[in-house]
């Protein structure tokens, strides 16, 4: 049973850490702050379809496009895994936050910048299409999804989730996230190299 279940898990773990949730509660806090309970429901179900929505066509078609434009696995997990690490760094910094990525002042924010970058943004899609590698469509996909649920979940409960663990707490588990995201990128870049030395 723990074999089946096994690519499942290593392929929900990294999406996990990538989307970081956690880290968006306090910027969605901020910006639906003031707004009506309809609006936020609106802003949550715009932010949730749109970061879905682009995951999965980016799944299906991202190695397609690579193909397109002579772009091999080995070369995007070097420069995806660069890039999550430069991220998770910049997000390690005293000071900086996921804000940096959203100058919050559309006024559509549920599909930007809730939806994308910040739930899906380049460490996500980077991610993804390396599970997809990795363990396949199945696992990835499902794995996609779930991460998408718990998202929706918690930004319903935002608020609570805010009181409970304080803004301290929050940026605690942010930082813990970012640390495991730098981890994620070294692998990829470690991955990526030896596709090369193995051609």
């Amino acid at each position: 049973m723990m074999k089946l279940l096994e690519p499942y898990l290593l392929a929900f773990i990294p999406i996990f850490v990538a989307v970081d949730v956690i880290g968006t509660i306090p910027l969605f806090v901020s910006l639906v702050g003031g707004v009506s309970k309809k609006q936020r429901q609106r802003v949550i179900i715009d932010s949730i379809t749109t970061a879905t929505i682009l995951a999965i066509l980016f799944m299906f078609v991202g190695k397609w496009v690579f193909g397109l434009i002579g772009i091999t696995i080995s070369d995007f997990q070097v420069a995806g895994g660069a890039l999550l690490f430069v991220i998770s760094v910049w997000l390690l910094l005293p000071g900086a936050s996921k804000g940096f990525l959203s100058n919050g002042n559309d006024k559509d924010i549920g599909v930007f910048p809730l939806g994308t970058p910040l739930i899906t943004g380049p460490a996500v899609l980077a991610t993804t299409l390396m599970m997809l590698d990795t363990f396949g469509l199945v696992p990835t996909f499902v794995s996609l999804i779930l991460n998408m649920f718990i998202v929706w979940i918690t930004l319903i409960k935002a608020d609570y989730i805010m009181k409970l663990m304080g803004q301290a707490g929050t940026r605690a588990f942010s930082k813990i996230m970012y640390i495991l995201l730098a981890a994620i990128g070294i692998m990829m870049i470690r991955r990526g190299l030896m596709g090369f030395l193995i051609k």
